[in-house]
C-alpha cells in the first residue's frame, strides 16, 4: 500500500520529498491510515483536527483520540472547535457547508502560518465515485466529471487511488485503531444516502463499479484536457479583450460549432448561466442594441458585435437605457431622462439638452463612445455625414473628440450628446411625446 501512495503522489505530482504537510485527521478510518502511511514514508506530518461540536461526548471522544495519535507518532497536533451549529444559522447555511467552510478556511490559514506545502485530506475513491454520481444527478458539466481532484490548489488527496475495502484491510493488517463517527450511519447528508442505497445496489450488479468508476473518472479528466485545449482555440478566435470589454465577433461566433457549449464557456466567466448563454446565441437574430444582464455584466448585440461591458464600472464605454429609467450615473457625467407633452416649453436651444420624438425610439437605447465609421443626420440636413467630418467642421480638438458619447436606437445615431440630434429623431408638428434628455458635466 505505501509503494501504490508513493506512486500516485510521483504520478499526480501533488507534493515533493522533503515538503511538509497538514494531515486534516478526523480519527475516523481512511485519515487514521493516511497518517499512518504517509509517517511510514517519512513525509513530515502534522496533525489538525476539528471538533465541530455536533455529536456531544462523541466528538470529545474523537478529539482525545487524534491527540493520543500525536503521541503515538510524535507529530505535532493541532486541535480547534467551532460552534458550527450558530455559524451555520447565521451565515444561513446547511450544517454540512457550514462545517466544511469552517474546516477548510481554518486548515488554510494553519498551514501557511506553519509554512506547510499541502493540505492533505483523507478522501479516497469511494468518496470520488460518490462525488461522480451526486454530480451526474444534480446535472453537470465536464468539469463534474472529473470528481474531486488529487490537487486542487493547496489540497491534496493522496488516498484517491484506494477502495475503501483496501483501507479496511491495511488497518486490520496493522492493527489500526480508529473511531467510528456516527452520523455516518444515518441518511441525513446526500452523501450518506448514495452510499447506502445507490451504490448498493449496483455493486449487485456490477461487482466492481467503484473500481471502473473510477477508472472513468481518471479517463474523463484527460477528456477535460482536450476539451479546454479545443475552448482554447474557440476563445484565442473569438473573445477579443479591449481594456475592461470584451468583443466576439458576431460572424465567427454563428459559425462556431457545437455553439451552445462553446457559447456557455466562452461567457461563463462573466457570471452567465447555461439558459443565459442561450439567450445570447438568440440575439444573432435580434436588432442592434438588445442584451442580456448577468449582474455583473451586460452582453450587447451591436452591428458586428457582442459587446461584454462590466456593469458599474468607470472603464465601461456602452451603457444600457430601458424605457422607464430617469437617470444614467457615468463618472462625472449624468444623464436624466424626462417625458414632455409637445408644446414650446419641451424644446431647448441648449446643446446640453436634447428633444427627441419618443415615438420615434426603439428601446433598449444605447449609449456609447462614438467610433470611426459611425454617422448621421445632422439636425436640418437631409444627408449624413460621417462623425469624423463633423468633428473637423466643428473644430473640435482631440482631447475633446476622444470623450464624445453618442445615444443610439437600434442601427441609428439619435445623438451626438452635448452637440446635435439626428434629424431623423427631431420633434415635428406631428409629435406628442418628446423624450427631453439633459446631459449634465461635473466641474473638473
Amino acid at each position: 500500500m505505501i509503494d501504490r501512495l508513493q506512486e500516485f503522489i510521483r504520478k499526480e505530482n501533488i507534493f515533493t520529498p522533503g515538503d511538509g504537510l497538514l494531515l486534516a485527521v478526523s480519527g475516523g478510518l481512511d485519515s487514521s491510515v493516511l497518517c499512518h502511511l504517509l509517517i511510514k514514508a517519512g513525509w513530515k506530518v502534522e496533525i489538525a483536527h476539528c471538533n465541530f461540536r455536533l455529536r456531544g461526548e462523541e466528538s470529545n471522544r474523537d478529539e482525545a483520540f487524534v491527540r493520543s495519535l500525536g503521541e503515538r507518532y510524535q507529530a505535532p497536533v493541532h486541535i480547534t472547535a467551532f460552534d458550527t451549529a450558530a455559524y451555520a444559522e447565521q451565515h444561513k447555511l446547511s450544517t454540512q457547508v457550514a462545517a466544511r467552510e469552517l474546516r477548510y478556511a481554518w486548515l488554510e490559514q494553519l498551514r501557511a502560518e506553519r509554512g506547510l506545502a499541502a493540505v492533505v485530506t483523507a478522501h479516497h475513491m469511494q468518496d470520488n465515485v460518490e462525488t461522480l454520481w451526486m454530480n451526474l444527478s444534480k446535472g453537470t458539466g465536464m468539469a463534474g466529471l472529473h470528481g474531486i481532484l488529487p490537487l486542487q490548489g493547496r489540497i491534496a488527496r493522496p488516498l484517491l487511488f484506494a477502495t475503501r475495502e483496501e483501507i479496511a484491510a491495511y488497518a486490520a493488517a496493522e492493527e489500526l485503531g480508529y473511531v467510528e463517527d456516527s452520523s455516518n450511519i444515518t441518511d441525513k447528508y446526500t452523501r450518506n444516502y448514495f452510499r447506502h442505497h445507490i451504490l448498493p445496489p449496483l455493486r449487485e450488479i456490477y461487482p466492481d463499479v467503484v473500481k471502473q468508476t473510477g477508472a472513468s473518472i481518471g479517463r474523463f479528466r484527460e477528456a477535460e484536457e482536450l476539451y479546454q485545449q479545443a475552448l482554447d482555440v474557440h476563445k484565442k478566435k473569438l473573445l477579443v479583450q479591449k481594456g475592461q470589454e470584451f468583443f466576439i465577433p458576431l460572424i465567427r461566433f454563428s459559425q462556431a460549432r457545437p455553439l451552445a457549449t462553446i457559447a456557455y464557456e466562452l461567457l461563463k466567466p462573466f457570471n452567465c448561466s447555461p439558459a443565459q448563454a442561450l439567450q445570447v446565441t438568440a440575439l444573432l437574430d435580434a436588432e442592434p442594441g438588445r442584451y442580456i444582464s448577468t449582474g455583473t455584466h451586460s452582453i450587447v448585440r451591436d452591428r458586428k458585435w457582442f459587446i461584454i461591458t462590466p456593469l458599474n464600472t468607470a472603464e465601461a464605454s456602452y451603457f444600457i437605457i430601458e424605457e422607464d429609467q430617469p437617470v444614467l450615473q457615468l463618472p462625472g457625467l449624468q444623464f436624466t431622462f424626462r417625458e414632455a407633452a409637445n408644446n414650446a416649453h419641451a424644446i431647448s436651444a441648449d446643446p446640453l439638452v436634447a428633444c427627441i420624438d419618443k415615438a420615434a425610439l426603439q428601446y433598449p437605447l444605447m449609449l456609447r463612445k462614438w467610433k470611426q465609421g459611425d454617422y448621421f443626420y445632422p439636425l436640418g440636413m437631409v444627408r449624413k455625414k460621417k462623425l469624423s467630418r463633423f468633428f473637423i467642421d466643428q473644430k473640435l480638438p482631440l482631447p475633446q473628440k476622444e470623450k464624445v458619447w453618442v445615444l443610439e436606437s437600434g442601427k441609428k445615431i439619435v445623438w451626438v450628446a452635448g452637440m446635435r440630434i439626428d434629424n431623423r429623431f427631431r420633434v415635428t408638428e406631428k409629435t406628442r411625446q418628446v423624450l427631453r434628455i439633459t446631459m449634465t458635466q461635473e466641474a473638473v
